[in-house]
C-alpha cells in the first residue's frame, strides 16, 4: 500500500515523508515511570509544554494516568481534573497539536472539548466500547496502540498479533466515520511484550510501515533500553533512545514519541537529511 501524504487533524494536517515529527511526552501524573511528579504543578507543566514546542515537537501528548506496569488506576473524574484545566490553558497559548493519552472515552471527550486534537489510546479503541464513537463524534484524529494482557507476551508471532489487532482497531474507528488519513498506529513497545519481542518489533518495523498507515514509535527511556544497557535511571537512557529513533526513521516511521525533544529532533534532522532528501 502507498503511504498517505498527510496526517489529518481538524486544526492542521501534517505532511508526511519530508521530515520526521516529534511527539513530546508530558505526564501530569505523580507516578509515571520516567517523569512522574515532575509536572504536576500547572505552571511547571505549561513551561515544559512550551519548551518542547520550541525544541521542535509537532504534537504534545498529555497524560493524566500512568500506564507503567503496576500503576494504580484512577477514576475518570480524577483523570479529567488532571488534564482538562491544563489543556484549556495550553490551547489558549499555542497552535501546536495536542493529543490526550487515555483509554477512557469520557476523558477523551472532555479533553477534546477542552481543545485537544488527537486521542492516543493505548488499547487501540478496543477497551472502552465508546471510544471509537467519541473519536468519530468529535472529528478527532487518533493514535491506535497495540496492547494485550501480560500473560500473552511471548506467544506466537508478535508482528502478526499486532497486524490482527490493528485491523480490528481500524475497523472500529472507521465504522464511526474517522478518516483513514486521521489514523496513526503505534506497535506499543513494552505493552504486553517480552523483552525479546520489543527488539523483534524494532528489527521488523518495515513490515508495520507496509500496512499503509503512518507509524509512531515510543521507545524513549523504556525498560528494554534499561535492560540492554544496564541503566536503572530512566533519564540516563538517552543514548539508547536516540539509537531507536535513528532505526525507526530508517525503517520509515514518521512519528517518534519522546521525552527529550531537542536531542531526538537533532537526531531526526540528520537522518532525514540522509534519507528523505530529494
Amino acid at each position: 500500500m502507498i503511504k498517505p501524504t498527510i496526517y489529518f487533524t481538524q486544526r492542521r494536517s501534517l505532511v508526511l515523508g519530508q521530515q520526521t515529527h516529534m511527539v513530546g511526552i508530558l505526564n501530569l501524573t505523580p507516578d509515571s515511570f520516567s517523569d512522574g511528579g515532575d509536572f504536576v504543578d500547572l505552571a511547571q507543566a505549561l513551561q515544559h509544554f512550551h519548551q518542547m514546542v520550541q525544541a521542535g515537537a509537532t504534537i504534545i501528548d498529555i497524560g493524566g494516568e500512568s500506564t507503567r506496569p503496576g500503576h494504580v488506576p484512577i477514576s475518570v473524574a480524577e483523570e479529567i481534573a488532571r488534564v482538562v484545566p491544563f489543556i484549556e490553558q495550553a490551547r489558549g497559548e499555542t497552535s501546536a497539536l495536542i493529543s490526550i493519552d487515555t483509554s477512557k472515552s469520557e476523558v477523551a471527550a472532555a479533553a477534546l472539548l477542552a481543545g485537544a486534537d488527537i486521542v492516543n489510546d493505548v488499547w487501540g479503541a478496543q477497551r472502552d466500547p465508546q471510544m471509537a464513537a467519541v473519536i468519530g463524534e468529535y472529528g478527532a484524529a487518533c493514535i491506535l496502540m497495540h496492547n494485550r494482557p501480560a500473560e500473552q507476551a511471548g506467544v506466537g508471532d508478535v508482528i502478526e498479533a499486532i497486524r490482527v489487532f490493528f485491523e480490528e482497531s481500524i475497523a472500529r474507528v472507521r465504522a464511526q466515520g474517522v478518516r483513514k488519513d486521521a489514523i496513526l498506529l503505534d506497535p506499543g513497545l513494552g505493552f504486553g511484550k517480552s523483552y525479546a519481542e520489543n527488539w523483534e518489533i524494532m528489527r521488523r518495523l518495515p513490515e508495520l510501515v507496509e500496512l499503509g498507515y503512518p507509524l509512531l514509535l515510543g521507545a524513549s527511556r523504556k525498560s528494554m533500553i534499561a535492560k540492554l544497557l544496564e541503566l536503572q535511571d530512566p533519564k540516563a537512557r538517552l543514548s539508547g533512545s536516540l539509537a531507536t529513533t535513528a532505526l525507526a526513521i530508517q525503517a520509515g516511521v514518521d512519528f517518534i514519541r519522546v521525552h527529550d525533544v531537542r536531542e531526538n529532533r537533532e537526531c531526526a534532522q540528520v537522518m532525514d537529511h540522509c534519507l528523505r532528501y530529494e
